[in-house]
């Protein structure tokens, strides 16, 4: 009996041991998506002797959308790289004299870099950590004048730059998701002393003694502040959907951030004194409105409400491509901004408006399934 047991014991041991060792194989842990796009737009008119005129434009625009994606079966990282530079030239006089496509002027410039960590918690909820850096490549200018081709400085490569991070709750679905985030950091950044000189700040606050007493004249001993950090409440809302009508695809975001410093910043005290009939200067308050029009006043009546909507960020972005085969498409881009730390070119005041349609050809590299 004895042997009989021993022998049971032995089978049972070695039966368990080649199951123990399959059980240690390395399972898969993740793998990587990705997408590179780049695409090149190009749009041309010529006028000549033309009786109804026109203005000979070349319009030269290349764009590049990366998406790298690891999925892991506990977790997701996203990242996404948009970047975006063009340029046009016009034939002001449509005539060789001079030189023809004499003015030049910068139509898209762009560079939006995000990385996305997410974790599903429930069903389509879950949490998600992300950073996004927002800036441009080169320096852009306002111009007085058609001709003028040494315009005003307004911005430049990280004048502004935007740093977001957000630790957010997220609920997701095959074509949108949602997120929220009541901590979120977002990092004004304006590494251009001339810009700061002449007042665009984009919202980073320099010291008392930036200006001499009298407000206006700049202090020679002055020091520079660069960077303006912001802690806020931040949502984002996104939308892609391949083929909504055939062929065409629609991608929309809307991201809101609200900084919980803003109205101390932005001096309503001031504004609100305007009502008693006192005339604004731009040192009494920089939040106008309207470019050299007195349209404080209108400040003063808005309720609690209106203000937080007024003191809120916004960016609105939409596009519609429309694809002919599998490297020409015509595509239709909008790109609405609302921030009140711009003070804008004109009479835009605080409004952002960036619009675009056209055709490209585009390129297509994805990873191997």
């Amino acid at each position: 009996m004895k042997h009989i047991v021993t022998l049971c014991a032995a089978f049972v041991l070695a039966a368990a041991v080649p199951v123990k060792a399959q059980d240690t194989v390395a399972k898969p842990q993740g793998s990587w998506t990705t997408v590179s796009t780049p695409a090149l737009k190009l749009s041309e008119s010529l006028f000549n002797n033309w009786s109804s005129t026109g203005t000979s434009q070349i319009d030269l625009n290349l764009t590049f959308f990366g998406n790298y994606k690891y999925t892991h079966p506990k977790y997701v990282w996203d990242n996404i790289v948009d970047l975006g530079f063009g340029h046009a030239w016009q034939d002001l006089d449509n005539s060789a004299v001079g030189g023809r496509f004499e003015s030049r002027r910068k139509s898209l410039d762009k560079i939006d870099l995000t990385s996305a960590i997410s974790w599903k918690a429930y069903k389509d909820w879950g949490a998600s950590f992300t950073a996004n850096l927002k800036t441009q490549f080169t320096n852009g200018y306002e111009y007085a004048t058609a001709g003028d081709n040494e315009g005003k400085l307004v911005s430049s490569f990280m004048a502004p730059g935007y740093l977001t991070t957000a630790l957010s709750f997220e609920h997701k679905k095959d074509d949108w998701s949602i997120s929220l985030s009541f901590l979120t950091g977002k990092t004004t950044f304006v590494f251009n002393d001339d810009l700061i000189d002449s007042a665009r700040t984009y919202g980073v606050i320099q010291d008392k003694d930036f200006y001499l007493a009298d407000g206006t004249t700049l202090n020679p001993a002055r020091t520079y502040n660069h960077a303006y950090f912001a802690l806020g409440s931040y949502l984002k809302a996104q939308y892609l959907k391949k083929d909504i009508l055939p062929s065409l695809d629609l991608y929309a975001r809307l991201e809101l951030f609200y900084d919980y410093k803003k109205p101390s910043n932005m001096a309503w005290n001031e504004i609100e004194g305007l009502a008693d009939g006192t005339v604004a200067t731009p040192q009494d308050c920089e939040y106008k409105l309207v470019e050299n029009e007195e349209t404080w006043q209108d400040l003063a009546d808005k309720n609690w409400l209106e203000r937080r909507l007024f003191e809120t960020d916004l960016d609105f972005e939409l596009k519609l491509d429309y694809r002919f085969s599998s490297n020409i498409a015509a595509n239709f881009s909008l790109n609405l901004k609302w921030d009140t730390d711009f003070s804008g070119m004109g009479k835009w005041g605080h409004l952002q408006v960036y619009q675009m349609a056209g055709l490209q050809v585009f390129f297509s590299w994805k990873s191997p399934k």
